[in-house]
């Protein structure tokens, strides 16, 4: 734990350097009996003898005051970097962005904004990671995270959500599958097929609260942690899935045909938004990735539909 000020250690070099406590007043602009005091103080917590005073001729360094005036003038130099680096950080878009977005989001939205952000901005190093909601939020809290990309569900209230588009579920079955021919499909209808879901923290409660709004159960077929295993599943003709984000192509990896429905009866939608530290202070960088989000995101998914 810290025992002195760095406007102690400022005055103190102060003095050292003009050997008087009348220069050190004029070239600070504080008071002498403030400067004396200061240099007391630091004498104090240091536990030595930094100055001989010399009446009516100034100030003289001990030695080991000489060895303080050393270390202080670099713990000084160090100082003035880091509050030039905090300057640059605040007003210019530079240093390190670190991001989290949920799992299912990251292969869909992740790797454009990258691509554009660092295009725009090669000073920026960006760090993204993939998880769920909860295991990011902590992440956030403990300020490994800058912002979340995520959904709506069960913020905590010391988290600020920015909205970006609002999505509606939708199912995906195999072209194969009967209901393929349809534009839309109730729940009713879906209850009755069976359910691939997708079994990740939040999000398996949202997708089974669709049907438990209906007061039906859902067949599960299958639980699983990626919507990629999911999509490849349906697109086989083993059940179908619920998903919010479309991707922008209708086949699973490895190369099957799936059609997307809409759900009709206007079930609950998620919306998709930013997530941060409440009452964070947003550097420069931060705005500019936040705008583009909004470019990107806003503009580009709010009227997506299946």
């Amino acid at each position: 734990m810290l025992r002195f000020t760095l406007k102690q250690i400022e005055y103190f070099v102060a003095a050292a350097e003009t050997g008087s406590i009348t220069l050190a007043s004029e070239r600070v602009h504080i008071s002498q009996p403030a400067i004396s005091a200061a240099i007391s103080n630091l004498e104090t917590e240091l536990g030595i003898q930094l100055f001989i005073r010399h009446h009516a001729q100034g100030l003289s360094l001990t030695p080991q005051g000489q060895r303080v005036l050393r270390e202080a003038e670099g713990l000084l130099l160090q100082a003035g970097e880091l509050i030039a680096a905090a300057s640059e950080l605040s007003t210019k878009v530079a240093g390190v962005l670190s991001l989290g977005c949920l799992a299912t989001l990251y292969p869909l939205v992740m790797p454009d904004l990258l691509h554009v952000f660092k295009r725009r901005y090669d000073t920026v190093r960006i760090d993204a990671v993939a998880g769920d909601q909860p295991g990011l939020i902590d992440q956030l809290r403990l300020g490994r995270l800058s912002l979340l990309l995520g959904y709506d569900m069960d913020i905590p209230p010391d988290l600020a959500f920015t909205p970006l588009a609002t999505l509606p579920p939708f199912a995906f079955v195999s072209t194969r599958h009967k209901l393929a021919r349809h534009r839309s499909v109730s729940i009713e209808q879906l209850a009755a097929q069976p359910f691939l879901l997708l079994d990740l923290p939040i999000s398996r409660d949202y997708f089974l609260s669709l049907f438990h709004r209906a007061g039906l159960q859902p067949r599960i077929a299958g639980s699983f942690e990626h919507m990629d295993v999911i999509r490849s599943l349906a697109a086989r003709g083993e059940g179908f899935g619920l998903a919010n984000a479309q991707p922008r192509n209708r086949a699973s990896l490895d190369g099957h045909k799936l059609a997307y429905l809409a759900l009709e009866g206007n079930p609950k939608r998620l919306t998709l938004g930013i997530m941060m530290m409440r009452n964070t202070r947003r550097t420069q960088t931060v705005k500019a990735f936040l705008a583009l989000c909004h470019e990107l995101i806003h503009d580009q998914w709010q009227a997506v539909a299946p």
